[in-house]
């Protein structure tokens, strides 16, 4: 056993002085080759990160991570990243009109509810439509939120706490534009617009002043812009505040 042993160190031996001996002359060619092995293992790309350690604030955008399955008599929410799901009976002749999931949350509108989920939530959020209530032909989704309006109220899902929101139209208040960003969502009405966020939760609200008109409006990974003609209105969804700036109109 001991002949063994030192047969097998000496072999170890013989192994590790062949890879440490340079050979004559060769000096230069052993230095470039310690500078190529660098250079290699700088060149290895780092082990993607799993969703859950996913950077909410990210500019990225997500890949669907969230699929629904519209059984005879239920929903199914199928969530990839903890491997769960999440189910929603159906009522008895309840159709469903529209579905669609785009990165963590997921929507559907039957002809009597709206319904939306996220990943690694517990349950899906819902809200009946009226009497007189038309259901929206589609719900604008971003990651991590999702936005629509019907003639009597504007409806946020926040992908982050998993809340579904609304807020009430008041009289002759009509939406002008809707836009969804990856992580935020805008509402522009001819009185207010509405930013939501996932990472600070709920509508946020900035006023549009009378006569005020809407030139463009746009929705970003994570702000949305408003351009009127008297200002230029900005919505973080890191912070949920809106910064307002007024446009030099002397030129």
């Amino acid at each position: 056993m001991l002949a063994l042993d030192r047969r097998a160190t000496a072999r170890s031996s013989r192994r590790v002085s062949a890879c440490g001996r340079r050979a004559p002359g060769t000096r230069g060619h052993f230095r470039l080759a310690i500078v190529l092995v660098g250079f290699a293992c700088l060149a290895v790309p780092p082990a993607s990160r799993s969703f859950e350690q996913f950077d909410p604030r990210s500019q990225t955008p997500l890949s669907d991570i969230l699929e629904i399955v519209a059984l005879p008599r239920s929903l199914l929410a199928i969530d990839a990243t903890s491997g769960g799901s999440v189910e929603e009976d159906l009522e008895l002749g309840e159709t469903v009109l529209w579905q669609r999931t785009r990165g963590r949350v997921g929507a559907v509108v039957t002809d009597r509810r709206l319904l939306l989920v996220a990943t690694n939530s517990g349950s899906w959020q819902s809200t009946r439509f009226g009497q007189g209530e038309r259901p929206p032909s589609s719900v604008l989704l971003g990651d991590r939120v999702a936005a629509v309006h019907t003639k009597r109220r504007i409806l946020g899902f926040d992908g982050g706490s998993g809340n579904l929101v609304e807020s009430s139209l008041g009289p002759r208040e009509v939406v002008r534009e809707t836009a969804v960003g990856e992580n935020v969502a805008v509402v522009v009405t001819d009185r207010r617009a509405l930013g939501l966020s996932p990472f600070a939760g709920g509508f946020f609200p900035a006023p549009i002043l009378l006569g005020e008109r809407i030139e463009s409006v746009e929705a970003k990974a994570n702000l949305a812009t408003i351009t009127t003609q008297r200002r230029l209105l900005i919505f973080r969804a890191g912070t949920g505040n809106w910064e307002e700036r007024r446009r030099d109109l002397s030129n």
